[in-house]
């Protein structure tokens, strides 16, 4: 196994404490990497709360209506001054949330430029707990060159999350594509 070799066990095992539980988040939101946000429903739709954040850019990981969902859109946030981008995953093993990973991680990318690197970017799910810090995992990965172990570890460390084993699995995916092509700094 190459050291970019990561298994779905060893991303759990990031992920739960000595005795194999998950944590629920702490808080809210937290911020899990220099101004990017992950966070749940109740921030997304506060709008005052955004604000006082300094958050510029929403990424909206759970759009939709069901119950599952969280039913916000650009219109949601039309005359905030707040930029809106919603992904239609949904929190299941067999979702292929990796065909909005390069979509994600450009719209995280821009937030971050924007007013000459002054954007703060919240990104959300339902929770804030398994599509949200995948799609971070994923920006982590794609621009900033860490592997997958050191992106999970990196978005952990600041907030508790627990990505379902289908995401876990195609953030490896992601991992083994990106070791091949070069892309990935190892630590």
């Amino acid at each position: 196994m190459s050291s970019f070799e990561v298994s779905l066990q060893q991303l759990n095992d990031l992920l739960t404490d000595d005795g194999g539980f998950y944590s629920w988040p702490t808080k809210h939101l937290h911020e899990v990497h220099p101004r990017i946000y992950v966070g749940n429903a109740f921030v997304a739709t506060n709008v005052m709360r955004l604000k006082r954040v300094g958050i510029t850019h929403v990424l909206n990981a759970a759009e939709g209506n069901s119950f599952m969902h969280v039913n916000t859109n650009a219109e949601f946030y039309s005359g905030t001054g707040i930029v809106y981008r919603g992904v239609p995953a949904s929190d299941t093993d067999h979702f292929d949330i990796s065909v909005y990973f390069d979509e994600a991680a450009d719209f995280i990318e821009k937030a971050l430029a924007y007013k000459h690197g002054k954007g703060k970017v919240y990104v959300h799910c339902r929770e804030g707990y398994s599509r949200s810090p995948t799609l971070v995992i994923a920006y982590l990965m794609l621009r900033q060159n860490m592997d997958v172990h050191t992106a999970l570890a990196t978005v952990r460390q600041e907030r508790e999350i627990g990505p379902n084993d289908g995401f876990l699995r195609q953030l490896c995916q992601l991992n083994r594509r990106l070791a091949a092509e070069g892309k990935l700094w190892n630590k």
